[in-house]
């Protein structure tokens, strides 16, 4: 889809301008520090049932919220922080999503490895073919569900193998930024 700006992006993007740099300067970008992967961890987890663009322009709130996402702070909150969130409006208010991001915190601090290794260990390889259309882009690889398996067994909540290949692609384990778009590479 080309915008305003004459520019061809994924379909997906259309024409918010938000959506639009989001698409442009972050997804899909190789993302390795362990503080902004457990940021997208805990985002695509609220974004379950939600649009991104509704967690997307929540984002410094959330930030906020959750002490920029540095994982021992997270960790560190409790059942009154808890409270405090189901009151604030300027993030998603779900007790158990709010839950879910401490507690997973909680299980990256006692990570043999960093969040990022383990995350990226679950990469697939590269397409040999660069998808055409948004309808080619698939929800869920046999990847995110092995990532995902691997995170429950853990003890992690709202890391479905939906929400993990979302987290794949824009963390940039995949690329999925279609024929014609600006950003695909090689088409």
């Amino acid at each position: 889809m080309t915008g305003d700006d004459d520019i061809a992006r994924c379909a997906w993007a259309g024409l918010d301008t938000e959506y639009q740099r989001y698409h442009d300067e972050e997804w899909g970008r190789p993302l390795r520090a362990d503080q902004r992967l457990f940021e997208k961890l805990c985002l695509e987890g609220f974004q379950a049932g939600l649009s991104w663009i509704t967690i997307l322009r929540r984002r410094p709130a959330f930030r906020a919220a959750f002490h920029d996402f540095d994982v021992a702070a997270v960790a560190a909150m409790t059942q009154d922080d808890v409270s405090s969130l189901l009151l604030d409006a300027s993030i998603i208010r779900h007790r158990g999503k709010i839950q879910a991001a401490i507690s997973n915190a909680r299980l990256t601090l006692d990570l043999n490895v960093s969040l990022g290794s383990l995350i990226w260990s679950f990469a697939p390889p590269a397409r040999a073919v660069r998808l055409a259309t948004l309808g080619d882009v698939p929800a869920i690889t046999p990847e995110s569900t092995a990532l995902s398996a691997h995170l429950r067994g853990l003890g992690y909540k709202f890391v479905g193998p939906t929400t993990m290949y979302a987290l794949m692609q824009s963390s940039g384990l995949v690329d999925d930024h279609v024929t014609g778009c600006h950003r695909a590479v090689g088409a």
